[in-house]
């Protein structure tokens, strides 16, 4: 699947603007992440993009997410078991099946969080432009465990553990893809 395919069926299956953004932003930080490790752009870009186009439908069963949409990927034609097994493992916490296990598994886990994380940052600076957030904007704001209370801040830093990535080159890498792609994400 390539990314005009992968955006063709996340804009049929994901009807909320915001989802979509994060899909984008993922996308773009999965990109980044593919260069630094000198692999596959498009392939790990499409990975971000296709990560929750089922969240609409399985939001209420999250056991279900993620293998929705690999059932809906495999009937397009998708047999790359590159794409099918990063898309399961994003959400093993739930479903207890294909933990993370390589880098491009490893990237999609920790920075899916770290996403939502930089967009709360940005919002609440007086401006809510994310070309003026810094990486210190970002970790200033890290510890303080009610400012985007629902960030699962451990499963991002295991960049470090699992990708040999310090969490700031690792929030470095993010900021900076998201901020390549503002005008999508409406920041």
């Amino acid at each position: 699947m390539n990314k005009k395919e992968a955006i063709d069926l996340l804009h049929s299956k994901v009807k909320n603007l915001n989802l979509r953004k994060h899909c984008y932003a993922v996308a773009a930080v999965m990109k980044s992440l593919a260069n630094h490790f000198g692999e596959d752009e498009e392939l790990w870009e499409t990975v971000g993009l296709l990560h929750d186009a089922d969240y609409e439908e399985t939001k209420s069963d999250p056991q279900k997410h993620t293998i929705l949409l690999t059932e809906w990927l495999k009937e397009k034609g998708e047999v790359s078991p590159e794409i099918l097994s990063a898309i399961l493992s994003h959400n093993y916490a739930h479903t207890g099946q294909n933990p993370p296990k390589n880098n491009l598994e490893w990237s999609l886990y920790c920075c899916d969080e770290l996403t939502g994380f930089i967009v709360a940052v940005t919002l609440v600076r007086p401006e809510k432009d994310i070309s003026k957030v810094s990486v210190e904007n970002i970790l200033s704001k890290w510890n303080s465990k009610s400012f985007a209370a629902g960030v699962k801040r451990e499963q991002i830093e295991m960049c470090k553990e699992k990708l040999g990535i310090k969490l700031s080159e690792f929030v470095e890498i993010a900021l900076r893809a998201m901020q390549e792609i503002h005008e999508d994400l409406g920041l």
